[in-house]
């Protein structure tokens, strides 16, 4: 195309060359679309990314011109006149309020009302300090991702550009050398097409990157100022009382019953947190107790319910029992009685046997039981 632009009358050597660099933008973009569709797409996504954090950048930087420490408030700031200040800050433009320098001193103003300790508002302004500078570090985290994604996308189409290049050759006919010279022309010019996805992908990364670094400075530099204004002109300007002195004997009573009536107030805030687990504590005890009461007494009542069945059924088997004794009992008397009555209405005849002489005894003994079974003597 180039050498076309030459042979046309009246084309200019700086119409080519305008020509020539287009040519080599279109293929450095449409040679890999994929590749390079991505990676644009991720430099613009991070260029929107710094431009909003540039606005936000400006905007703390509006901040740091307010005069949020009015001397028509106070010289110093105490006890009493602590509350002014706070309203002062709240009555802000609301664009301004939520700032970084004006959202600090708020809570550092709120925790000294609260607590009226110096050093305790030092100690917070620094924590909070650093919880500023975290959050900022971690807002790069999606830049550095594209920073770090743009080159490496570059590569990977490198790498497929050259195994396309190198799997396109071919060297069927050795003796053709006309065949073997167009191979390497297309082995070559494929690996030129190829590298074209790493060059975007490194250009477009060094335009990222000194962009992304400049706004990280100026806002380390943002966060140093409002650390030097915290420490320079808020703690200096707070006044808890605990450096009360010069023989001033009422500053320095005033200092004490401030920190006895702080001390006084932590007591009984835990006290009362204290009482009120006790309570809980109690409560939950009185719980357990009527619940082991109403276990026991259930268990009480069952356990008394199936003894007294188990009585009640040992008693009916007895009765039964009893009662078959009495009626066979009863029985028996009835037979007993028909016996007797039929022995009653008989005679019983016994035998006497002669016996032998001496056995007077004998005799006596079986005439005793004759007399025992006469029915006369029964009937008696």
């Amino acid at each position: 195309m180039v050498w076309h632009c030459l042979s046309l009358p009246g084309t200019s050597a700086k119409a080519v060359a305008e020509y020539s660099s287009m040519e080599t933008i279109a293929n450095v973009f449409f040679k890999h679309f994929l590749i390079s569709f991505i990676n644009t797409m991720f430099f613009f996504w991070a260029a929107a990314i710094l431009y909003l954090k540039l606005g936000k950048l400006k905007h703390q930087r509006e901040a740091l011109f307010l005069d949020v420490l009015p001397a028509e408030l106070g010289r110093e700031i105490n006890g009493q006149n602590v509350g002014n200040f706070i309203d002062h800050l709240y009555n802000m433009p609301v664009r301004l309020r939520d700032s970084l320098m004006v959202n600090r001193i708020r809570k550092a103003l709120e925790l000294f009302e609260v607590r009226q300790n110096t050093p305790d508002v030092g100690s917070m302004m620094s924590s909070q300090s650093s919880i500023d500078g975290a959050r900022i570090g971690g807002s790069y985290i999606m830049l550095k991702a594209f920073l770090w994604a743009i080159p490496l996308m570059g590569f990977i189409g490198t790498v497929i550009g050259l195994s396309h290049a190198i799997g396109g050759m071919s060297f069927a006919n050795m003796d053709d050398v006309s065949a073997i010279v167009g191979s390497i022309s297309a082995v070559t010019s494929g690996l030129g097409t190829a590298f074209d996805a790493t060059l975007l992908g490194l250009v477009l990364a060094v335009f990222l990157n000194f962009p992304m670094n400049a706004l990280a400075k100026n806002e380390d530099e943002m966060l140093n100022e409002i650390d030097a204004f915290c420490n320079e002109v808020l703690l200096p300007r707070l006044n808890d009382g605990a450096g009360a002195g010069g023989g001033d004997v009422a500053a320095i009573a005033d200092s004490v019953m401030r920190g006895l009536a702080g001390a006084q107030k932590e007591f009984l805030v835990d006290l009362n947190e204290l009482s009120k687990r006790m309570n809980e504590y109690a409560s939950n005890l009185d719980k357990r107790s009527d619940a082991f009461q109403q276990v026991v007494t259930k268990e009480f009542i069952n356990n008394t319910t199936q003894m007294r069945t188990e009585m009640q059924e040992s008693l009916k088997d007895s009765l039964k029992v009893v009662t078959q004794y009495m009626g066979a009992l009863e029985t028996g008397v009835r037979g007993l009685n028909t016996v007797l009555k039929e022995l009653g209405e008989k005679q019983i005849l016994v035998q006497q046997v002669k016996k032998k002489a001496g056995s007077a005894a004998t005799d006596f003994l079986l005439r005793a039981c004759a007399d025992s079974f006469n029915p006369t003597t029964l009937s008696r």
